[in-house]
């Protein structure tokens, strides 16, 4: 049996879990998530908990039994806390910026670079090289971060671009001026 698929979804305070056919929407004031499960699979909402089952034992059941719970267990956590992404701009003059609900990125470009935020999401600056991307989505709060960088990414040589806060750049060496033989 999945490790991860047999563990139960407990429900927090405040957050409403409902099944209608074999879509599970989960809310908490505004904030609503839904994902359709496959019909072959049986979820169950008791006492605080959210359980799902599968049918048998095939190869590819295992696999989405983890994976469905999964889902479930990230949209829960996601309408309770939210999911929260940071990224930093290096490089002498890089910079973010936010004007209204758009960011703004100079990034040694002949033009700055403009990203409008996605529904559900929302982008902080902090600072000039600081960007924060939040929201309840945690697939939706990973793929706006993910478009961010690869507007500029890091170099190898130099260490400038968008990086995320807890990436490590294992910076290259240069050529070397030596004469060839």
């Amino acid at each position: 049996m999945s490790r991860i698929g047999r563990k139960p979804v407990d429900i927090p305070q405040g957050v409403e879990v409902h099944l209608v056919g074999s879509t599970v929407t989960v809310s908490k004031g505004k904030v609503t998530l839904s994902q359709t499960i496959n019909p072959i699979f049986t979820v169950k909402v008791e006492d605080q908990k959210v359980l799902v089952e599968r049918p048998n034992d095939e190869k590819e059941t295992k696999a989405l039994h983890g994976l469905y719970r999964a889902l479930i267990h990230n949209m829960v956590v996601g309408v309770s806390d939210g999911f929260q992404k940071n990224l930093e701009v290096n490089g002498v003059g890089f910079r973010a910026a936010k004007q209204g609900s758009k960011l703004v990125l100079s990034l040694g470009y002949s033009h700055p670079v403009e990203m409008e935020e996605p529904a559900g999401i929302t982008i902080e600056v902090n600072g000039q090289n600081k960007i924060a991307v939040k929201g309840a989505d945690k697939q939706l709060v990973g793929e706006t971060a993910a478009k961010i960088r690869a507007f500029r990414v890091p170099d190898v040589y130099k260490g400038k671009g968008i990086k995320y806060d807890y990436e490590v750049l294992h910076l290259k060496e240069g050529k070397t001026g030596g004469k060839a033989k």
